[in-house]
């Protein structure tokens, strides 16, 4: 339940101050108010003239720092920070974890955890959620423990991707987002992780935008998640994406997704391929090389082998456009059986002449044509 704004930083004021911190990321802002820095990591630090509280602040140009006295001149600057109408607070202690969200009427939704950090309680061994299962995006979305796992097991491929030291500002694109509960999960997590985000979900129904947006508006975060009704191809976003997602996208919907992120020298990629028709169809309309028959001669060999082939050329072609490509399981294949993701951070290597042969042998071995590559080509 929303609490008053004002006890809630007080209790942030008092965690910050008190023995046991170790780290408090302030970032984001408040509806119709813009912070004078982006971000602010406050932490104890020991230095030879004795502990102190280093406060690192951003204004989007370069971080400034400085370590402040225990004491009076700790809670003044502390309270400077205080003052400033940041959007979100994510204070960590030896013993708790205390996430702090304004919402867009200004009133404080506060969550409180155990520290991981913290001692377990005797056969505690309850299961570390990435994100708070008594977050309120669960009483929007509703939290089923099979959507719960596959929330948890997004956010988990996701902070495998990302660095452990995110930029100050990250901006995400979710390129075919449908009713987008794994969006509002991207943003409520990075959210949680102190960074200054701004996501846009992109589906071609209109419908979904605007229930999409209703959701945002519950849930406080309309100015930083918005929603475009459009083509993965041609949507048109507010900004150029850091972190592009296309989750169970279907057959090549995934193959726009990932030429667009490429296109837009995305840094981080995340896609869960869904169908596989485009290589399945090719591979059914020819005959397969030597000695390689019995991969496609049956049906459901047939379509298995092509989801197989398909996600490993995308990987190839993710690798000669300047990408380091890991293929790993999403969810546990008891829960679906798509359940594939490619993982991309754009490295801007140039191609090894022996990663072009062996894409050139295996499209030439299959006499296939990836639709990644018609798309990479025409764009």
């Amino acid at each position: 339940m929303p609490q008053p704004l004002d006890q809630a930083l007080a209790e942030v004021r008092e965690l910050l101050l008190a023995p046991g911190l170790t780290r408090a990321v302030a970032a984001g802002r408040r509806r119709g108010h813009v912070p004078s820095v982006t971000r602010a990591q406050v932490r104890p630090v020991t230095l030879k003239s004795g502990p102190r509280l280093q406060i690192v602040t951003d204004d989007g140009a370069r971080p400034f720092t400085r370590n402040v006295a225990p004491g009076e001149e700790a809670a003044a600057a502390v309270d400077e920070l205080l003052a400033e109408p940041f959007g979100n607070w994510h204070v960590e202690t030896d013993s708790a974890t205390v996430q702090v969200r304004i919402t867009k009427k200004g009133d404080a939704q506060v969550h409180r955890a155990a520290s991981q950090n913290a001692a377990p309680q005797d056969h505690d061994r309850a299961k570390q959620w990435l994100l708070d299962p008594g977050d309120p995006l669960f009483e929007v979305i509703g939290g089923n423990a099979a959507k719960r796992r596959q929330i948890d097991a997004f956010l988990r491929a996701l902070a495998a991707t990302l660095p452990d030291e995110l930029p100050p500002t990250l901006r995400v694109v979710d390129l075919g987002c449908g009713n987008a509960y794994l969006t509002f999960a991207a943003y409520r997590y990075l959210a949680g992780r102190g960074v200054s985000v701004q996501v846009a979900g992109v589906d071609v129904r209109e419908d979904q935008r605007v229930r999409n947006g209703e959701v945002a508006a519950q849930l406080g975060c309309s100015a930083e998640v918005t929603f475009v009704a459009g083509t993965i191809e041609a949507a048109e976003l507010p900004f150029t994406p850091d972190l592009v997602l296309a989750l169970h996208a279907c057959d090549t919907a995934t193959d726009q997704a990932l030429a667009r992120a490429v296109r837009w020298d995305a840094r981080w990629v995340l896609a869960a391929p869904c169908c596989h028709h485009d290589i399945a169809a090719q591979l059914k309309s020819q005959s397969s090389p030597s000695p390689y028959g019995e991969f496609t001669r049956h049906a459901i060999l047939r379509e298995r082998f092509a989801d197989v082939l398909t996600d490993s050329l995308r990987a190839g072609l993710l690798r000669l456009n300047g990408y380091k490509v890991d293929v790993v399981e999403f969810i546990d294949s008891a829960h679906t059986p798509r359940n594939l993701m490619l993982r991309a951070r754009r490295t801007g290597a140039a191609p090894t002449g022996e990663q072009r042969a062996e894409y050139e042998s295996l499209i030439g071995q299959w006499a296939v044509k990836p639709a990644l590559a018609t798309l990479l080509a025409d764009g």
